[in-house]
């Protein structure tokens, strides 16, 4: 049977998408260049990994989650505080009714569980290693011209997923520019091993010169998301680790007792990219080859995860009625559904960048005054976790854990 969507990109969310369209039958090319267990694979490294309680639900209804949970670290609360500040406040999932507000897990295990997934799916051809060339496009079809093991190929669909990443070369083969907004920040990635177990508790610390997330993992440890002015970066990841772990200690505290080891860190550029548009002919650009956001608050897979959920229901229901996948009618819907959620989405999180690292007196006050009535009234901490955890708007079916093709009677109605 002939590929219904062509997919440029095999990492996490490229490796979703494919295995969600599967879930409804539908046929599916991959691409991808780097196999998984590769250290240039980028999409499946150390770093660790939020998942929101709607990413959960979407792996649920994917059959995938018991697989993922295995190593999945459940975050039961979250402290938010502001260094030098007096106010706090604390998110908890009893007050959400949910067993956890997210998990944590490294990045390389969940690729590990989609890529397995992927392998074993007649509805999906992988082509990885293989690296995607030219694209054309017609009234009918996209067209990826390939380089594989296999030579020179070329893969045909209606629709053409671009989901290889924040600096795609597809995307710009489709002619979609990028718009870029650096932070002049540096995110430091390192996992630690605190002296006191944080039993399910993520914290969120305020600093001058960025966020410090230091968020619960495997036995015991924690993974450190630690944001610094990028003029300081070099510094910082060229210090031994007993120096770092003293700097470290002295910017988050004894919350966890002392630091006592660190693993190799790593770091990251910080900036707000975004597609000036997401879509072009039979084509549509999804994750972070459409939006790349700051990390604080973990939104970026899970919005990333949301795309995923959207374009596959309208993929499914599209072919159910015997449509074109690939047409205006299909971009367009999908356009207008995922706008409020990106626009929301940002919103949040620059707008805790902004707030949180200018330090004018004033602010500084007006800040921890916030923090002090988030924890004072419950209902108003509700909305903002609300966003955190995806849970805001209107929602496709995986995201509610529903399965993608819907019941006969729901399709009667």
């Amino acid at each position: 049977m002939a590929d219904e969507v062509v997919i440029v990109g095999g990492g996490l969310v490229g490796a979703s998408l494919a295995c969600a369209l599967a879930s409804a039958g539908v046929q599916a090319a991959v691409v991808e260049p780097f196999p998984p267990e590769a250290d240039a694979q980028p999409s499946f490294d150390e770093r660790q990994i939020a998942l929101a309680p709607t990413t959960r639900r979407i792996f649920e209804a994917l059959g995938l989650w018991s697989a993922i949970a295995l190593e999945a670290t459940p975050i039961r609360e979250i402290h938010v505080s502001d260094r030098g500040g007096f106010g706090i406040t604390r998110m908890s999932a009893t007050e959400e009714g949910l067993d956890a507000l997210g998990h944590i897990l490294p990045s390389r295990r969940l690729g590990a569980v989609l890529f397995q997934r992927l392998r074993s799916l007649s509805e999906i051809t992988l082509y990885c290693p293989a690296m995607a060339h030219d694209v054309t496009m017609d009234e009918t079809m996209a067209t990826l011209r390939i380089e594989c093991d296999q030579g020179r190929q070329n893969l045909s669909a209606p629709l053409l997923a671009v989901c290889d990443g924040a600096r795609s070369r597809t995307r710009e083969r489709l002619g979609i520019r990028l718009r870029e907004r650096s932070y002049q920040q540096v995110a430091v990635i390192a996992n630690v091993r605190p002296e006191r177990n944080p039993a399910g508790r993520a914290y969120e610390r305020f600093l001058a010169g960025g966020p410090l997330g230091v968020l619960p993992a495997a036995n015991g440890s924690c993974a450190v998301i630690w944001t610094v002015p990028a003029h300081q970066a070099d510094a910082v990841l060229a210090l031994d680790e007993q120096a770092f772990l003293a700097r470290l200690q002295a910017a988050f505290g004894y919350r966890l007792g002392r630091f006592l080891a660190a693993g190799r860190r790593s770091a990251y550029p910080l900036a707000a990219l975004s597609a000036e548009r997401c879509s072009a002919q039979r084509a549509l650009v999804i994750g972070n080859a459409a939006h790349t956001l700051h990390p604080v608050a973990g939104q970026g897979f899970n919005l990333a995860m949301r795309d995923v959920a959207v374009l596959s229901e309208l993929v499914a229901e599209t072919l159910m009625e015997g449509g074109d996948p690939g047409s205006p009618r299909l971009l367009q819907r999908y356009r207008h559904l995922r706008r409020a959620d990106y626009r929301r989405t940002l919103a949040f999180t620059d707008g805790i960048v902004r707030i949180f690292s200018n330090r004018l007196p004033g602010l500084t006050v007006a800040r921890n005054l916030g923090l002090l009535l988030l924890e004072l009234f419950p209902g108003s901490r509700q909305v903002l976790m609300r966003q955190a955890m995806g849970r805001s708007g209107w929602l496709p079916r995986l995201a509610r854990g529903l399965p993608l093709v819907r019941a006969s009677q729901e399709t009667a109605e």
